[in-house]
């Protein structure tokens, strides 16, 4: 499915977010950069961070852009990966290495990153629990976990818009753009079907992660997670 829609996945994500999960994205990598800071003593140089299902590699540009100067991204999609390749070749960046691989079989030595990071991809994994104490494995000590994903909104007013919309309005769009039916119907279930705030955290820390936290942006339609090895 991901890989029928790479072509346009970057165009559709922009359109149907109204350009907001740019802003989210810039918010989450500057918290990540924020507690690399603390965690290597204030000097980035040996950081290295995972983006995780990181589909057209936009959190991995990011994050090189904001001076993280080794970035890892994987995502099982082969042609999410062909298209962020694309991407990072046209902008020349040499700090990022992109691979195809199972989130929840990761083929990295434990303690390899510094920080981990996934943008829109958690509510994909088939067995979440799995893919949150692989990446607890592969994080160093005292390393960061930040996960950024699409929310439902508790206001009963805003929840009856949001359900018009993402239930109705997004998958007709993304049907005529993507030409994929199934994707943008599977979009908006796979986030109504996601645990709630409270419950993923507690998943968090059944998996290890310490000082777990969550944050909600705008109104609710999305939020951060985040936690401690």
């Amino acid at each position: 499915m991901f890989n029928s829609i790479a072509p346009t996945y970057d165009k559709l994500n922009h359109i149907l977010s109204l350009n907001i999960d740019k802003i989210w994205r810039k918010k989450a990598v500057k918290r990540i950069c924020k507690n690399l800071r603390v965690s290597e003593s204030q000097n980035l140089k040996n950081a290295h961070v995972l983006d995780v299902a990181c589909g057209t590699a936009d959190s991995s540009i990011a994050l090189a852009k904001a001076g993280v100067p080794f970035v890892t991204g994987v995502d099982i999609s082969e042609g999410m990966i062909k298209v962020g390749e694309e991407k990072i070749a046209a902008l020349n960046l040499n700090n990022i290495n992109l691979k195809v691989d199972d989130c929840e079989n990761l083929s990295f030595e434990d303690n390899t990153f510094s920080s981990a990071f996934i943008a829109f991809g958690i509510r994909n994994f088939e067995d979440k629990k799995k893919g949150l104490d692989e990446l607890r494995r592969v994080l160093k000590d005292n390393g960061h976990l930040l996960i950024l994903e699409l929310s439902v909104p508790q206001n009963k007013i805003l929840l009856s818009l949001y359900k018009l919309y993402f239930l109705h309005i997004l998958p007709f769009i993304g049907k005529k753009i993507s030409g994929d039916s199934k994707a943008y119907t599977y979009l908006p279930l796979s986030v109504m079907n996601f645990p709630k705030p409270k419950d993923f955290l507690a998943m968090m820390e059944e998996c290890g992660y310490k000082n777990v936290k969550q944050k909600a942006l705008t109104f609710g339609l999305c939020r951060i997670y985040e936690g401690f090895v």
